[in-house]
């Protein structure tokens, strides 16, 4: 197996089979420097992955159940967020893999490490709805914006992520504001 610069574990070619393909190994990568600055930032970055996953489930839950008058707009705005969601949570991984940590959004980490409180179950009202993404988008802007700094003390790139997730989640607060009026 091959070494990166850094001593790590890489992907491979195996040897050839009979039939003249080649195999390929795939070696997990240790974290570069898991006890330092690298696990500073893995760590706000594992918790923005965590919340984002939530938030996009808790959208299309919505999405799912959601009834009232403003019922088409609403629903494709919800749509629209989660769309957001799943992009900035894929950025968040690739960055997490980008620094040599394992981004971990399997559904027990996610439900052991959310903020969120659970949506009720059944049919959500629109301006329920509306308040209910009011106030968790707010907390999560809140819980990444209080990442920024820590994080930038040492990782500019993952803080400039952070940042541009914060910014769009304070337009999805205005949006979501504008609704309810």
């Amino acid at each position: 197996m091959a070494r990166d610069q850094v001593g790590r574990t890489v992907l491979s070619q195996g040897p050839a089979t009979a039939a003249g393909k080649a195999t390929a190994r795939v070696t997990q990568l240790p974290a570069i420097d898991p006890a330092g600055e690298t696990a500073e930032a893995a760590e706000s970055l594992q918790a923005t992955l965590v919340e984002l996953i939530d938030l996009s489930l808790h959208t299309k839950q919505a999405h799912w159940n959601l009834v009232g008058p403003s019922f088409k707009p609403i629903h494709l705005l919800l749509d629209e967020l989660t769309d957001q969601y799943r992009d900035w949570y894929d950025e968040v991984a690739e960055r997490l893999a980008a620094i040599g940590v394992s981004a971990d959004g399997r559904i027990a980490t996610v439900s052991a490490g959310t903020p969120l409180e659970p949506l009720p179950a059944g049919q959500l009202r629109d301006q329920d709805v509306l308040a209910f993404f009011v106030a968790r988008v707010k907390l999560i802007a809140d819980r990444v914006r209080a990442r920024l700094d820590p994080v930038g003390a040492h990782d500019l790139v993952s803080q400039h992520l952070l940042l541009s997730i914060v910014r769009g989640l304070d337009e999805q607060c205005l949006t979501l504001r504008a609704y309810r009026s």
